[in-house]
């Protein structure tokens, strides 16, 4: 570690487990550490200890309690030298003096060095930057040392700054923060001055400079708090013209409506919204001690055209518990306390076109006691008032985000496939894990993990690896559209397969035990897709190509501080990442567009095939009379420029003054 602090975790039930933290030295002959007992306590020298029980395992942290400030003169409690502090720690879990688990620590945490004077009451005065610079010096970058080639730092000496005077930064950069601009009148640095230039230059102090425009005027922002709203019309009336697909589901109160789900980390997020045709059905642990009760029932929904609408909500007791009561301990019937709590919470929106006609809500209750995982299940569907199949959308053959990846197997007598990655559970293990199936639209990334001894066979390892990887594709075919016909093939896109290579891992390593070439560890799901149409205003998507991929390492055994025969986790994990591609190829670039990139607009700031374009209706910016006239006037000044610049208007002035 090179912080003060460091977490770790300990998995399994710390139920009368004693954590203590040791001091560990090293023994300068042998080398090796001094054996540890489970003696210790909580604090050990500096160091602090603090341990955190959670359901499935505890959060253990290590603190650093000294001062890292660097020493001033004279001073006590500071670190005397940059390298503050380097020692061995050892952190113990102990069940009855016998050692569960160990964690060794190497501290090395260098002195906070960023700031040795003392703190000034007096506050920074900042100049106006509309007015004059903010720094006179820009390249004076490091405090209280000399910046090389910043002749303009106060800090560097005249003797350090004959080191580096004539390779001194120019510019605005280098302190020139008011050089004569080039419409100056006085200004001479033009190589060629026109000989128009003396009716059209600036004259102007140098303390009202172009230049100053470098700096920024900026402004205090006023923080807002991170609530789930939503600023809309102020206006009364009604406040939508409509939801779009992905859109937030509004309340009454402006507020997103919210209903537990799932994150791409796998964890439960309590306040996620529901955005509008997007289905999903998440399952999320929790106990009687951290319940807590959803959004009100009484809550009415914003239906798209600034009306609102009351759920319709029925409620239902369920009495076989087994399918949600996921763990139990054995606790006296005297020391039981249950409460009734929601089961399962299932959302059906009737939609159409752009609005909410009728949300229909059915809440299952069940009893749930102390020392019983419940599995919450909330699952959410739209469906549409015109349509017979709850699971499609009406008039729209395309995928929507969130909907199942239709698979197949076009080899099998049964075609039906499927296309999933892991949803891991408890300590994450692979023999525990179950397969949710990938969602169109949804980038993913999950795993698990998988025993592996030290003397495991390379060749079995890698069998068995990929074995487990395979099971999550269990197709050929993928669907090009959510209403794909099994009958057809032509709806169908075939899987392209890259497998690994196939070399004979255990004559490569040899005798070495616990080192593996050339195993499979993750599994790269790519579906590529585009915008065919729309339906509605719902776009139309569909699938155009799916490429499965493995990604190899080299696996070694990772053990502490002495190995034995023990077993270590090997993390296997699948990817899935949705590219979207355009339906058509783009135009080609044209030869002028490659040969002549400076009169390309969407890659210059000055775009002079649109040098006319204030003069055409599509400029909105001011209206077109007086547009034409500012154009009128400046077509004549160019006129009347070209016409005194030819050397006949030299000869007609001049023989009109004789």
């Amino acid at each position: 570690m090179s912080g003060p602090r460091a977490n770790s975790f300990f998995l399994g039930n710390s139920s009368g487990v004693n954590f203590s933290i040791i001091l560990s030295s090293v023994d300068e002959e042998t080398g090796k550490l001094q054996p540890a007992n489970c003696s210790g306590s909580k604090r050990a020298g500096d160091w602090n200890l603090t341990v955190t029980p959670g359901m499935d395992g505890s959060k253990v942290t290590v603190s650093l309690t000294r001062n890292l400030q660097l020493c001033l003169p004279n001073g006590t409690d500071c670190c005397t030298t940059p390298l503050c502090v380097v020692e061995t720690l050892q952190v113990l879990a102990c069940r009855d003096s016998v050692m569960l688990a160990h964690l060794l620590i190497q501290a090395e945490i260098y002195a906070n060095s960023s700031f040795t004077g003392n703190v000034s009451e007096n506050a920074t005065i900042i100049p106006n930057q509309a007015f004059q610079p903010l720094g006179s010096c820009p390249c004076d970058l490091t405090a209280g040392a000399c910046d090389v080639r910043c002749c303009c730092d106060p800090e560097c000496a005249p003797d350090l700054k004959q080191l580096f005077d004539e390779l001194c930064f120019t510019g605005v950069f280098g302190g020139d923060v008011n050089p004569p601009f080039d419409q100056l009148c006085s200004s001479q640095s033009m190589e060629y001055i026109p000989d128009w230039f003396p009716f059209l230059c600036v004259q102007s102090s140098l303390n009202n400079t172009p230049f100053l425009g470098y700096f920024y005027h900026g402004s205090i922002s006023t923080p807002r708090a991170p609530a789930f709203k939503i600023p809309l019309q102020t206006s009364l009336g009604r406040l939508f013209t409509g939801y779009s697909q992905g859109d937030p589901v509004m309340t009454e109160e402006n507020e997103y409506f919210t209903i537990p789900q799932r994150s791409m980390a796998g964890q439960c997020v309590e306040n996620a919204p529901v955005a509008y045709l997007q289905d999903f059905d998440v399952e999320c642990l929790t106990n009687l001690a951290s319940y807590k009760e959803g959004l009100l029932r009484d809550v009415r929904i914003n239906t798209g055209t600034g009306d609102f609408i009351q759920q319709n909500v029925i409620y239902q007791t369920i009495t076989d518990t087994g399918k949600f009561i996921t763990e139990s301990e054995n606790l006296h019937a005297s020391e039981v306390l249950c409460q009734n709590v929601t089961f399962a919470e299932h959302y059906m929106f009737i939609w159409k076109e752009k609005n909410i006609e009728q949300i229909n809500v059915t809440v299952f209750l069940g009893s749930l006691c102390d020392g019983e995982i419940l599995a919450q299940r909330f699952t959410v569907k739209f469906q549409s008032v015109k349509s017979t199949n709850a699971t499609e959308l009406f008039g729209n053959p395309g995928y929507q985000v969130g909907k199942p990846v239709k698979a197949a197997n076009m080899n099998a007598s049964d075609t039906f496939g499927s296309l999933n990655i892991w949803q891991p559970a408890g300590r994450g293990l692979c023999t525990l894990a179950t397969s949710t199936p990938v969602l169109f639209g949804l980038d993913s990334f999950s795993g698990c993990l998988l025993e592996v001894g030290i003397n495991e066979d390379c060749s079995f390892l890698r069998g068995n690896v990929t074995e487990k990887l395979n099971s999550l594709i269990q197709a050929t075919h993928v669907g090009k559209r959510d209403n794909s016909s099994y009958s057809d093939l032509n709806d169908w896109v075939e899987i392209i397969r890259l497998d690994p290579s196939n070399s004979d891992t255990n004559v490569i390593s040899g005798n070495l035990h616990g080192n593996c070439p050339d195993i499979p560890a993750n599994l790269n799901i790519r579906i590529i897709y585009a915008d065919v149409g729309a339906v509605q205003g719902i776009p139309w998507r569909e699938i155009l190509a799916v490429q499965i991929s493995y990604s190899t390492i080299i696996w070694q055994f990772q053990c502490g501080l002495i190995c034995g025969n023990s077993t270590s986790f090997f993390p296997i994990t699948a990817s899935v990442q949705f590219i979207k591609v355009p339906a058509q190829p783009p135009i080609p670039m044209t030869r002028f567009q490659i040969n002549y990139t400076e009169f390309d607009c969407n890659r210059n700031d000055v775009c002079w095939p649109e040098l006319f374009y204030p003069l055409t209706h599509f400029y909105t910016g001011e209206p077109y009379s007086q547009c034409l006239a500012k154009g009128l006037s400046l077509a004549f000044l160019v006129l009347l420029a070209a016409m005194m610049s030819n050397p006949w208007f030299s000869k007609l002035w001049n023989s009109s003054l004789v």
